[in-house]
C-alpha cells in the first residue's frame, strides 16, 4: 500500500506520489523531464522537450470541443529543496517520504514540493483520462522556476497555439490571481581579508524563525535570520571586540531565511558579554515579532581557545555594515491596489567565503522602475564597500487585464460550483504568467490552486480536501471552455 492510496482524487494523488519518487529540486531536472516524456509516449500523446528540460504535452479536443479555444495548462516541476538540520535526505537521489496528517499531506524532514508538483499531477491526471470534456490542451511543464523562472524564460513559445492559459501555481483556495510582480536576483560580492586571530572560537546560532516565501509571506512581519545576525553582530560590537571566522545563512533567495550561523573569535573575558547580548536581543526580538515570529532563539556555544584565520577588523566592519543596511522586507505598498505589496527585497542567501562575502537578494515589484531602483540601491551599497554586483533571473510583471474572458468564466464557474464568489486579486509573488504574457500577444490568463501552507519550508503542507475541490473546479472550467468564442 502506498502512502497516498485511497486519497481522492485518486489519479491526482497517484501521479503526485509518482513525481515525489523522483528527485526534482531546482537544477536537477533531467530525470523528471524524461519521466514526463515517457508518460506522453506511453499514451501516444504528442510532446515537445527542449534543452532546458521543459516539456509540453498536447491532447486533442474531446468531441464537441473542436471550436473551443486552445487552452494552455501550466505549472513547474521543480521544487525548493529544503530539509531540517537533522535530516540525512539527499535531494540528488532520494525520493520524498510522504505522510498524511489529518487533512494535510506533508513530507518527513523536507519540503513537500506541492509548489508546484500538484499542478503537474493535475495535468497528468487530465491527460490520462479520456472521459473528460475539454478543448485542445497544451500542458506546459516548466523547469527551474524557483531559481528565477529559468525554464519559462528559455521556452520557445512558438510551439504553443493557445490563446487562454490556466496557471496552477497558487496556494490559496478561493482566490483567482490575475496579476503578479516582476523580479530579479541581485548577487553581491564584497571582498574580505583574513588574518591570524587568537581567542575562544564561539558559535552563534539564530534559529526558530518561521521563514516562508519571500513573495507570499513578505507582508506577514516575519523576521529574516540574516538580518537579525547583522543586528546581533552590531550590538556585540558596541560592547566588546571580536572577529568573524565563518558566517552563513539561507540557501534560496526567495525563501525568508529561518536560520543563520556565525563562528566568532572572542577573548575569554568577552564570552559573558556575548551571552548577555544574545539573551537581551532574543527577548527584545520576541517582543518585536510577537504574533508573527516569537519563536526566535539566539544561542551562544563556546569552544576552545585557538589560533585561527578570521576577518581583519576592517573586513569585519564591512560585513556588519552591509548586513545592517541591506534592504529587507516591504519597500513600498501599492498606491493603486489596496493591500498589495508593490516592492520588496529579501536577503535569502549569505555565505562568507575565502576571499569575499557572498549574498543574494530576491527583488520584487509590480512596477518595473521600482524594481530597477531597489536593485540599484543594492548595487550602490555593495560598490560602496568595494564589492561587485550582478543581476540574474530578471522577469517581467504580469499586468492586469481589464477585459479577461478567462477571468470572468472562472469566477462564474467557481460561484456555480461552490455558491460563493472567489476573491479576484493581484499578488506580490512572482509567477511564470508574466513571461508567457510577455511572449504570447493577447494571452488571457488566470492562476489558481489548492490551499498550501508554509511553502518553501520543511513545514510545507498541502490540503487534501482543497486538492479535491480544486480538481473538480479545474475539470468543470475545462468543460465550460466551449462557451468562450
Amino acid at each position: 500500500m502506498t502512502a497516498l492510496e485511497g486519497l481522492k482524487p485518486e489519479k491526482v494523488f497517484y501521479f503526485f506520489e509518482k513525481l515525489c519518487e523522483i528527485p526534482h529540486g531546482s537544477t536537477n531536472m533531467k530525470e523528471i523531464s524524461d519521466y514526463l516524456v515517457s508518460f506522453a509516449k506511453e499514451r501516444n500523446l504528442k510532446y515537445y522537450q527542449d534543452e532546458a528540460y521543459n516539456v509540453v504535452i498536447y491532447k486533442e479536443a474531446s468531441a464537441g470541443y473542436e471550436d473551443a479555444p486552445i487552452t494552455i495548462l501550466q505549472g513547474h516541476c521543480d521544487m525548493v529543496a529544503e530539509k531540517t538540520p537533522d535530516s540525512d535526505h539527499d535531494f540528488t537521489k532520494d525520493g520524498l517520504k510522504l505522510k498524511v496528517e489529518g487533512d494535510y499531506l506533508t513530507a518527513e524532514g523536507t519540503t513537500l514540493g506541492g509548489d508546484d508538483g500538484i499542478a503537474v499531477a493535475y495535468m497528468l491526471a487530465i491527460l490520462d483520462d479520456d472521459t473528460l470534456k475539454h478543448p485542445a490542451l497544451e500542458c506546459v511543464i516548466t523547469t527551474d522556476e524557483e531559481i528565477g523562472l529559468l525554464g519559462a524564460k528559455a521556452l520557445d513559445t512558438s510551439v504553443l497555439k493557445g490563446t487562454h492559459m490556466i496557471n496552477m501555481d497558487s496556494e490559496e483556495e478561493g482566490y483567482l490571481w490575475i496579476s503578479c510582480a516582476g523580479g530579479l536576483s541581485g548577487t553581491s560580492r564584497i571582498p574580505v581579508e583574513y588574518q591570524e586571530m587568537e581567542g575562544v572560537v564561539t558559535e552563534v546560532l539564530i534559529d526558530g524563525l518561521n521563514g516562508g516565501h519571500s513573495g507570499a509571506e513578505i507582508d506577514k512581519n516575519r523576521a529574516n535570520a540574516n538580518k537579525l545576525m547583522g543586528l546581533f553582530l552590531y550590538e556585540l560590537g558596541q560592547k566588546t571586540a571580536y572577529s568573524i571566522k565563518d558566517l552563513s545563512g539561507g540557501t534560496k533567495d526567495n525563501a525568508i531565511t529561518r536560520s543563520c550561523k556565525a563562528t566568532l573569535v572572542l577573548g575569554e573575558e568577552d564570552l559573558a558579554e556575548a551571552k548577555i547580548t544574545a539573551e537581551k536581543l532574543q527577548k527584545d526580538l520576541r517582543t518585536e515579532y510577537a504574533g508573527s515570529d516569537e519563536g526566535i532563539t539566539i544561542s551562544v556555544t563556546t569552544g576552545k581557545e585557538e589560533t585561527v584565520q578570521a576577518l581583519s577588523m576592517v573586513s569585519k566592519e564591512k560585513v556588519v555594515f552591509y548586513l545592517v543596511h541591506v534592504p529587507f522586507g516591504i519597500e513600498k505598498m501599492s498606491g493603486e491596489i489596496e493591500g498589495l505589496v508593490e516592492t520588496s527585497s529579501n536577503l535569502g542567501i549569505l555565505k562568507l567565503g575565502k576571499d569575499a562575502l557572498y549574498s543574494t537578494s530576491s527583488v520584487r515589484s509590480s512596477v518595473g522602475s521600482a524594481k530597477e531602483h531597489l536593485s540599484a540601491k543594492l548595487q550602490y551599497l555593495t560598490e560602496f564597500l568595494g564589492g561587485s554586483y550582478e543581476e540574474q533571473g530578471d522577469y517581467p510583471a504580469w499586468e492586469y487585464r481589464k477585459d479577461s474572458r478567462m477571468r470572468d468564466l472562472m469566477a462564474d464557474v467557481y460561484e456555480e460550483l461552490f455558491g460563493e464568489k472567489p476573491v479576484v486579486k493581484a499578488i506580490h509573488a512572482g509567477l511564470e504568467c508574466g513571461l508567457f504574457y510577455d511572449k504570447i500577444p493577447g494571452l488571457d490568463c488566470v492562476s489558481f490552486g489548492p490551499t498550501m501552507i508554509d511553502i518553501h519550508t520543511t513545514e510545507e503542507k498541502l490540503s487534501i480536501p482543497s486538492t479535491e475541490k480544486m480538481w473538480k473546479y479545474l475539470v468543470r472550467t475545462l468543460e465550460k471552455m466551449n462557451t468562450i468564442r
